[in-house]
């Protein structure tokens, strides 16, 4: 059984259309990261998982629960961090995380201990002497601190340095590895390639594609520069794939699916020099922008 999954997720603001259709599937045990621009709609969809906002069609289920008829249940088990969080500025840091814990019923002192040493975070301070990434810091502890099953994160890395950025993905990938599961947004490819093992790509609000990490890696396009001695075959003769040009017997252009398939050719050929950039994700998720009817729900 998924640990998120919606059929036909729809929404609408005054007979506004935000989510349109979108089946979302998250399994037990893995980080997928929620990845489309600003005003993509991911922050919606996060809401309706949690059941702070009503779908206006179709289903949804978290751990096993209608998110708004059941939603105090399932949130119990959730640890969620929002993407504009806010705080009571009067209280220390160690206070607010006192009372969270408290409302949940949990002893979480072990964890906000460990958490709060490994960001580098002074829980002795009033809040509201706390820059934003400290906040920010904050916010992940909390949404930590109780273990829970699955955690919901609204682009957590936000206002976090390069140093704390890896902190908070080796945390995420433990608690994977222990079989938590995370649910993740953000608007930057680099930080989903790094640290997830599926994805799931939002424009307009449509769900475009549903995939592993490996699978989009496949798909992407590497840069491939080719000098070959005198005698070489003529483009024409290049595996599907292949674009680019041909200057005298240097060829510069970009490759896309199996390597196997160029590297076959190449061995065939007079190569004196080969050069193979790593997969662009990066053009790839431009692409499915700059097409209307680039990939689709899977």
């Amino acid at each position: 059984m998924n640990i998120v999954e919606t059929h036909e997720l729809a929404k609408s603001f005054a007979a506004q259309p935000v989510l349109h259709g979108i089946d979302l599937r998250v399994a037990p045990g893995t980080l997928y990261g929620f990845l489309g621009p600003n005003g993509a709609g991911k922050t919606t969809t996060l809401r309706i998982l949690l059941g702070l906002l009503d779908r206006s069609g179709g289903t949804a289920r978290v751990l096993g629960c209608d998110p708004w008829r059941q939603g105090a249940r399932a949130r119990t088990n959730i640890g969620y961090l929002p993407g504009d969080v806010r705080w009571y500025p009067r209280l220390t840091g160690r206070a607010t995380l006192d009372f969270l814990a408290g409302v949940r019923q949990r002893d979480c002192r072990r964890t906000i201990h460990r958490l709060a040493r490994r960001l580098e975070l002074d829980l002795n301070l009033p809040v509201r002497t706390y820059s934003r990434g400290m906040k920010q810091k904050l916010g992940i502890i909390q949404a930590l601190m109780h273990e829970p099953a699955l955690l919901i994160l609204d682009e957590p890395a936000t206002s976090l340095d390069p140093l704390m950025q890896d902190v908070l993905h080796d945390e995420l990938r433990q608690a994977v590895a222990i079989g938590r599961t995370v649910l993740f947004s953000s608007h930057t490819l680099s930080e989903v390639q790094q640290l997830c093992d599926h994805v799931g790509i939002l424009r307009a609000g449509r769900l475009i594609e549903q995939t592993t990490i490996d699978a989009l890696r496949n798909r992407a396009l590497r840069r491939v520069e080719i000098t070959f001695a005198a005698g070489a075959a003529g483009m024409a003769s290049a595996p599907r794939g292949w674009h680019g040009e041909k200057r005298g017997d240097h060829w510069v252009g970009s490759f896309s699916g199996p390597m196997s398939e160029l590297l076959a050719w190449l061995a065939k050929q007079p190569v004196l020099d080969l050069v193979v950039t790593p997969p662009d994700l990066e053009d790839l998720f431009r692409a499915y922008y700059a097409t209307p009817d680039a990939g689709a729900s899977a």
